[in-house]
């Protein structure tokens, strides 16, 4: 069993990495915080008096459980708020322009053209369909290796395995998107 001192320093270790983690699912800082301190909070109340050698794979699981429980959330909100806003009056001015209220000071990815806008587009659709595809511990495992910067040694200590298995999930999961983007006419990226 462990102490108090053992989960915090566990917790001290991946607030770091958990974050960069919910940012990427999220997108706003703001909120892959609360989803880090949910996750956190609920290690520490549920299995706090487990071994410390769990720790690592319960918090992922939790990190990940409590990612998805927000993009439900935010699934249901953006329903609610599209079906108001519609019924709303737009605008009360006839001189509007929609065009001067768009902001888009933080994208500093985006193609010149429409065209390879929306290919762009496409194309990140097609890999979040995906991973969305893969068996949790391949995407997990994927997301920490490649997209969050980890090397194998500490996926392997936040995933709770060996490096040899994280080795073999990422291999799987690399063979199964290049699979499923070839399959949905996807070459080269």
């Amino acid at each position: 069993m462990s102490n108090p001192t053992e989960l915090s320093n566990f917790l001290s270790s991946v607030e770091r990495r958990a974050y960069k983690q919910a940012l990427y699912a999220v997108r706003n800082e703001h909120s892959a915080l609360d989803i880090v301190q949910d996750a956190m909070i609920k290690l520490a109340g549920k299995y706090g008096d487990k071994p410390a050698a769990e720790f690592p794979l319960l918090f992922q699981r939790i990190l990940q459980n409590t990612i998805r429980d927000y993009h439900r959330r935010q699934k249901v909100r953006n329903a609610w708020s599209t079906l108001f806003s519609s019924l709303m009056p737009q605008h009360e001015t006839e001189d509007y322009d929609p065009l001067e209220n768009l902001k888009d000071d933080d994208n500093q990815s985006v193609p010149a053209t429409p065209e390879a806008s929306m290919q762009q587009q496409q194309i990140i659709a097609l890999i979040e369909q995906g991973l969305t595809r893969l068996s949790s511990r391949q995407r997990e495992a994927f997301l920490l290796r490649y997209w969050e910067g980890m090397d194998t040694a500490e996926t392997a200590a936040a995933m709770g395995c060996t490096e040899g298995s994280v080795k073999v999930h990422c291999s799987r999961a690399t063979q199964a998107l290049a699979e499923f983007l070839k399959a949905k006419g996807v070459d080269k990226l």
